[in-house]
């Protein structure tokens, strides 16, 4: 019974609500999902002195992983017109009297 319980705040708080939502709907994490949280925590989350674990381990400094990836998204692709859009009655005749 003991091992089963959860306090009822931590839906709300961060990464362990997270992960205890996904815990307790019995879903697990997706081979997806599980490579983008160690990639975050590796080479995002950093310690008080500002390092983080793959500079520690490989004894060398990365690009920051936000900036890295703005980087590497290129250009975004524009959104898609909407129906009313490409109608030839879009713009009204329409005229208040004098």
């Amino acid at each position: 019974m003991v091992a089963k319980y959860q306090r009822t705040s931590s839906a709300v708080e961060g990464r362990n609500g997270y992960l205890s939502r996904l815990h307790h709907a019995r879903r697990g994490l997706s081979k997806q999902s599980l490579q983008v949280l160690t990639i975050i925590h590796n080479f995002d989350l950093q310690r008080a002195d500002g390092s983080t674990t793959a500079q520690r381990l490989f004894d060398r400094s990365f690009p920051n992983l936000f900036d890295w990836v703005v980087e590497s998204l290129g250009d975004l692709p524009l959104p898609r017109q909407s129906a009313k859009a490409h109608s030839s009655n879009s713009v009204s005749t329409w005229a208040f009297p004098p």
